[in-house]
């Protein structure tokens, strides 16, 4: 039984979750979800408050799963997060040049001797092929035959203490961390098929805090950026210019947002209320769609912006796929179409034929967990 933890800036969500009887298929047994406290922009801020808000979850799943909770596997996001390409190469001396599983690892453990920022952590080193004696584009290398093997890898790094704070905050409720992955690949896992990984397709999963972004090509992670301007920043802007409380702009961004102005089909009057006893004002969903539209467009050219950057933007053969929950807003799909000029599908976590509590999570807000 796995359980996984997305604490993120809107909210903090665990599943748990176990292989169901078909291959590839999980049961998903129990779900907790509630607002997050003591985070900002992917980073926890606050110890106290985040720890309150993990617990609350975690009691809240092992209620609907029936089972004790002690271990988590928990996501990590935040613009501290840095990738990059680096090479590893090894000799290999066993007497019958075979690779083994050993020879591979030790490749991958050279490719992490580089120098690092004492305050980087390495999160993730993800093999992209691997060369044999000049060979390249070998992606199974055990078993082969070979003098000299060297390997491309995809190095993830974030910030230590950030790390830290995410063990306190498990370990002060008793729970221990299993592993730490980054939210990008966990959402990749979740939501996109392998015939898109094949072709090549960027995910751009925008939560609260924080717009992932992962480019596969050839079933191979190529790219992987975090942009600290997500959900919250809509819902600001809504607060701002409606001129109510951070609650109620996030109410009307989901009962009445639209993020691009052609997909409003009735435009009708919502009614916003007062602050401090003052009389409910009027407006109408267009209006609503001029403060939410520029923000939206906005996150969408940082995005294309990173993946023009990473030199892939020539290769989405499969174009984007949203998730997230800010994903959720009416329009964001043929918006998001407009600015990156490629196919645009909402992605939900359909990886796994679920079953159990499979419905309600058939959501892009439960992709990462």
């Amino acid at each position: 039984i796995s359980v996984g933890l997305d604490i993120g800036t809107a909210k903090v969500c665990a599943l748990v979750a176990q292989p169901g009887d078909m291959p590839d298929s999980l049961d998903i047994l129990g779900i907790g979800i509630t607002e997050s406290e003591g985070s900002h922009r992917g980073v926890i801020t606050n110890i106290e408050k985040t720890t309150d808000t993990i617990q609350r979850v975690i009691d809240q799943a092992q209620q609907q799963a029936g089972i004790e909770i002690k271990e988590v596997t928990v996501g990590i996001a935040g613009d501290h997060i840095e990738s990059f390409q680096t090479r590893g190469i090894v000799g290999i001396s066993n007497p019958n040049r075979e690779i083994s599983e050993h020879d591979v690892q030790r490749c991958l453990d050279e490719s992490r001797n580089f120098a690092i920022p004492a305050e980087k952590k390495i999160l993730h080193v993800i093999p992209q092929e691997f060369i044999i004696d000049g060979q390249d584009g070998i992606v199974h290398p055990i078993g082969m035959s070979g003098v000299r093997m060297e390997a491309d890898v995809h190095v993830v790094t974030g910030l230590l203490t950030a790390v830290q704070n995410i063990y306190r905050c498990v370990e002060r409720i008793g729970l221990k961390v299993q592993d730490i992955v980054l939210e990008p690949l966990a959402s990749c896992n979740a939501v996109l098929e392998p015939e898109e990984k094949e072709v090549g397709v960027a995910l751009i999963d925008i939560g609260g805090g924080t717009t992932d972004i992962a480019i596969f090509e050839e079933n191979i992670i190529r790219y992987t950026k975090v942009i600290a301007l997500a959900g919250r920043q809509v819902t600001d802007d809504v607060r701002k210019g409606l001129g109510i409380i951070a609650s109620q702009a996030e109410r009307i961004k989901k009962e009445y947002g639209h993020a691009y102005m052609p997909s409003i089909m009735n435009d009708e009057v919502i009614m916003i209320p007062g602050i401090g006893g003052r009389k409910p004002n009027e407006i109408t969903k267009s209006l609503l769609c001029q403060i939410i539209q520029p923000r939206m467009e906005e996150i969408f050219e940082f995005a294309l912006a990173e993946i023009r950057r990473s030199g892939y933007a020539g290769s989405l053969g499969a174009g984007i796929v949203l998730t997230g929950g800010c994903s959720l807003v009416r329009g964001a799909e043929d918006l998001a179409h407009e600015i990156f000029g490629m196919p645009v599908k909402i992605g939900i976590p359909s990886a796994f034929s679920y079953t159990g509590l499979a419905p309600e999570i058939k959501n892009p807000i439960y992709s990462t967990a």
